[in-house]
């Protein structure tokens, strides 16, 4: 048994039955795996998941510090405008 390097689920496989470049599927996220390693087992994400998964989420942080931003400047244009009103 081997854990899936994403979501930890554990891979229950024959390990006599595996070589070094074999490709499995997790049953729990479906991530595309491929052995690594034979001793001691090891398994890495496959066909480069690995950079599309960082690339979403810096996608994500940059469009929320983005979004961030703007809402954080019209609170301060609100204020200036509620101040100059009074």
């Amino acid at each position: 048994m081997v854990n899936c390097p994403k979501c930890d689920a554990v891979i229950d496989v024959d390990e006599d039955e595996l070589d070094e470049g074999d490709e499995l599927t997790c049953e729990e996220c479906g991530s595309n795996l491929t052995v690594s390693s034979l001793d001691p087992l090891e398994l890495e994400r496959a066909g480069g998941e690995e950079g599309e998964d960082e690339e979403e989420e810096e996608e994500e942080e940059e469009s929320d510090d983005f979004d961030y931003d703007e809402d954080e400047e019209e609170e301060e244009e609100d204020e200036e405008e509620e101040e100059d009103w009074h």
